[in-house]
């Protein structure tokens, strides 16, 4: 039903990442939400060839404005090569998720001897 994400033509196309911790759990807290949805995308990446600093461009979802500030600020610490983004304020079905992000990234295939 759905992948978390699609390689083609050296791109990786990821599915939106939510703060969901490892037990299922999602904080209230909108940073530790997004620190948790990056580090979540940022194993995706990973697991597809590629990493944050290879992220092309980036979705960035938000539930609330006034949490902008606070999502760009741990968004800063780790998009260091600031990809280009949009942002957008939208409504989730699930009212707990204050953050979502997805991306497209460059990766390279490892090739087997």
């Amino acid at each position: 039903f759905l992948s978390p994400a699609y390689k083609s033509n050296g791109h990786v196309f990821c599915s939106g990442s939510v703060g969901t911790d490892a037990a299922g759990k999602i904080p209230t807290d909108v940073k530790l939400q997004t620190e948790i949805a990056i580090k979540n995308l940022e194993g995706v990446l990973k697991a597809s060839g590629s990493s944050l600093d290879r992220v092309l461009k980036v979705l960035l979802f938000v539930a609330h404005p006034a949490d902008a500030a606070k999502v760009n600020e741990v968004y800063a610490k780790y998009f260091t090569t600031k990809p280009s983004r949009s942002c957008i304020v939208v409504g989730f079905p699930n009212p707990e998720i204050k953050v979502e992000l997805e991306c497209v990234a460059e990766y390279k295939e490892i090739k087997s001897k």
